[in-house]
């Protein structure tokens, strides 16, 4: 089931993914998928993608995939394993909703390069605060 064009703008407007060049790429219900084009300001001093960028993007892609129920919902806890790197080129955070529960929701994401390699694993869950969003 696809989100809500409505909603899939609010997430496109969210100026942390912005500042960070993060495009929102997929999303429907209980998936997201965002992705990065390496960039300068992507990198860190070793020239590779900063270890923030990689768990923000997958923090963004979990909890995109948390809201598509249309709920409100912060993120409670967050666990990423790095597993390996790139200097350059495109990367995908893919999020996908294990369980939802009353009030918290757990997601697992997988990050992977162009070449299909898997660069980071992780999942979060993500506590609901508030009623349906209206958009």
């Amino acid at each position: 089931m696809e989100m809500a064009e409505q909603q899939k703008d609010a997430l496109r407007r969210n100026t942390f993914s912005h500042y960070n060049f993060f495009e929102l790429e997929q999303a429907s219900l209980d998936y997201a998928v965002y992705k990065l084009e390496i960039r300068p300001e992507s990198r860190n001093s070793y020239g590779m993608v900063h270890g923030g960028a990689l768990y923000s993007m997958a923090d963004n892609a979990a909890g995109t995939a948390a809201h598509s129920d249309g709920r409100h919902y912060v993120t409670q806890t967050g666990s990423l394993n790095f597993l390996d790197n790139r200097p350059s080129g495109t990367i995908r955070a893919a999020a996908r909703v294990v369980r939802r529960g009353y009030s918290t929701v757990f997601v697992n994401v997988e990050i992977t390069g162009e070449d299909g390699g898997l660069l980071a694993t992780g999942s979060f869950v993500f506590h609901r605060v508030g009623q349906m969003q209206n958009f």
